[in-house]
């Protein structure tokens, strides 16, 4: 029998922020794929389009207007999940096993550019400095009332965005959703046992290893981490202790525009495609009354489901749904092959 390598061979790797194992496969990058191909999105846009409902001084679907606005522009989503005036009290369910509990929040939408036609990585970083700006103030604004307020994006049709102007949104809640609830509890047990934040010390052991790591600068670290489920993963840190975004400096905000610049460009290159993913912030809770946060360490994932090509994705189905998430190539191979890929030209640059 053959030596173990954790390049040839399967294994678990264990994510300590969920508490979670992920089965990695690397074998199985050899089977011939015969399945489902995506639409690659390569279709060249308009800079403005009139049919847009997120493009400046057009109407949305509610019949509100958009203003003519020449930067950022924020609104209420007119299709929110989470509304702020509900029922304090849901008639009961029967059986104490059948819970239910009434939810109540906001939900905004954020347009990163006027310009229906590009994507983060494709905008200058000054401009991508106003998004990690507003991402900032609508925090520290939506923290003051809320206790979990979640920003996120969902770029392109096969992670289920109906709209390709580029936005992201923000849903804020009274209650903790169940994966920031599970990492509250890890990051505080581990705090509680060892004196130091869980994520920092893994970015430590990450950055004396190198191997996974795609991007970095003087205050900002992308890497594929060690327990990660999806192909092209990416988990973005500060170097210092950041419990959230308020705590951010100006200096360190434009470290983080440099560095989604250019991991993102790394993305886009990768299989020359506007490479999709779903994308979000976890952050300290926030909400009235004194609560530790701590232990809390700032950070983005970044969730790209491509595997083999711009048409060939990652499937979480059977055993990722029934049993534990599972994977093929290493994330030390996927972070080499996003090293191997320009951080600085587009592929779409002339």
């Amino acid at each position: 029998m053959s030596e173990f390598t954790s390049q040839d061979h399967p294994h678990r790797r264990y994510n300590p922020l969920l508490d979670q194992w992920v089965l990695v496969s690397p074998h199985r990058t050899k089977r011939p794929w015969q399945g489902k191909k995506e639409h690659a999105d390569l279709d060249a846009r308009q800079e403005y389009d009139p049919q847009c409902y997120l493009c400046p001084g057009n109407s949305r679907a509610s019949g509100e207007k958009n203003p003519a606005y020449k930067s950022t522009y924020v609104f209420e989503n007119d299709f929110a999940a989470l509304v702020k005036d509900m029922p304090e009290v849901l008639p009961a369910e029967g059986s104490g096993l059948l819970k239910a509990e009434p939810v109540s929040g906001e939900c905004r939408v954020i347009c990163f550019s006027p310009r229906h036609d590009i994507t983060l990585p494709e905008m200058p970083v000054e401009q991508i400095e106003a998004v990690v700006n507003l991402w900032c103030d609508q925090y520290q604004e939506l923290s003051r009332q809320f206790r979990w307020v979640q920003i996120f994006e969902n770029k392109g049709a096969v992670m289920g965005c109906s709209n390709p102007h580029p936005h992201g949104q923000i849903w804020a809640s009274h209650h903790l959703p169940s994966e920031p609830a599970q990492a509250d509890i890890n990051q505080q047990r581990y705090m509680q046992e060892h004196g130091s934040s869980l994520l920092l010390d893994c970015l430590h052991e990450e950055l004396e290893s190198g191997e996974r790591i795609v991007e970095s600068n003087e205050h900002w670290v992308a890497l594929v981490p060690y327990w990660a489920m999806w192909p092209y993963e990416i988990l973005l840190l500060p170097r210092r202790h950041v419990r959230h975004m308020a705590e951010l400096t100006s200096v360190e905000i434009n470290a983080l525009a440099n560095i989604l610049k250019r991991f993102l460009t790394r993305y886009d290159n990768l299989f020359e495609s506007s490479f999709p993913y779903s994308m979000g912030w976890h952050q300290a809770p926030g909400g009235e009354g004194k609560i530790n946060i701590d232990h809390w360490q700032l950070h983005g994932h970044f969730y790209p489901p491509l595997l083999r090509s711009a048409t060939v994705k990652k499937f979480m189905v059977g055993y990722e749904m029934l049993a534990e998430a599972q994977r093929d190539i290493t994330p030390e191979q996927a972070a080499e092959t996003l090293r191997q890929v320009s951080a600085t030209r587009h592929y779409r640059q002339d």
